[in-house]
């Protein structure tokens, strides 16, 4: 019973924190069908019609992540008045992609259309939230048809894959993907870089292991769950935007948003390691995620 007991606490303590967001997840789209439902609505979930409710939502998540994380948001001033592809680091659990935008809607009433896996799509009573959260499939057609309807579109090139395989090394793993710079170039539009520092001490996977990594992508679905939810301290940074170039390749855009990511489009590698340096620990150390949380100089 002992051995049991402790089992079990041990459990909930690494997955707690991940099972609370899921939680509060499906308690985002009850409180979307009670709204609708309440109102009659039948408009279109990207209409300015749910932004009562976006609203509601957008402070329930912005309050958790400056008490959880104490989220902080730079940059914003990078971003374009008109469409864009926003870039940015895909972590064990995107929550700091979640707490970016409800902080953007509060701030600037804005909302950022996402790109997500298939499988997202396939979720069980999150169809409302995803469509007024503006939840999109990665098709080419839909993402030109946002951008030429104003928006902005976000998109992680190394999506689930690299949420599941990447670590504490802040690794890349974009594969051949290549879609996203397509799209800039034939919508004429500038790509943003985005990445949170600490997201995976935050959040982490378990180590690699063959099977797992064979699972994935024999399936495509992410067997593998995320631990930790340590509070330990968020901060995004929204780096220069890379301009439309009509003469550019897209491996050659690919190339500079892969500097850019983390980097703020600097393109020597003297900056890359100064920025580097400056903003996050590689590899990347939990307990001076945590202590930054009491860094009263960074603030």
């Amino acid at each position: 019973v002992i051995i049991g007991t402790l089992t079990i606490s041990a459990i909930l303590v690494f997955f707690i924190v991940p099972l609370t967001i899921v939680f509060f997840i499906y308690l985002s789209n009850i409180l979307l069908l009670i709204y609708q439902r309440n109102n009659e609505l039948k408009a279109d979930p990207l209409s300015d019609v749910w932004n009562r409710v976006r609203k509601t939502i957008a402070t329930f998540w912005d309050i958790y992540a400056r008490i959880w994380h104490g989220y902080e948001l730079h940059g914003v001033q990078n971003l374009p008045e008109g469409p864009g592809i926003l870039v940015y680091y895909h972590g064990a659990i995107p929550i700091d992609y979640l707490y970016f935008l409800s902080r953007l809607f509060l701030w600037k009433k804005r909302l950022c259309l996402s790109v997500a896996d298939h499988f997202v799509f396939r979720l069980p009573g999150l169809k409302l939230l995803l469509r007024v959260t503006g939840v999109i499939p990665g098709t080419r057609e839909e993402c030109l048809a946002a951008l030429r309807n104003g928006y902005l579109v976000s998109i992680s090139p190394g999506g689930v894959r690299e949420a599941l395989f990447s670590d504490e090394s802040y690794q890349l793993m974009w594969g051949n993907r290549k879609g996203f710079a397509q799209v800039a170039l034939e919508a004429k539009v500038p790509i943003i870089p985005m990445y949170t520092q600490n997201v995976r001490e935050g959040y982490r996977m378990f180590k690699e292991r063959r099977f797992f990594r064979q699972l994935y992508e024999s399936t495509r679905l992410p067997f593998t769950p995320p631990y930790g939810g340590l509070p330990v301290k968020f901060r995004t940074y929204i780096g220069k935007p890379i301009p439309y170039d009509p003469n550019i390749t897209t491996e050659e855009l690919v190339e500079k948003v892969c500097k850019g990511k983390f980097l703020f489009s600097f393109q020597t590698k003297t900056a890359v390691q100064a920025l580097i340096s400056k903003h996050q620990t590689i590899p990347g150390n939990i307990w001076k995620a945590l202590l930054e949380r009491f860094d009263k100089r960074r603030k």
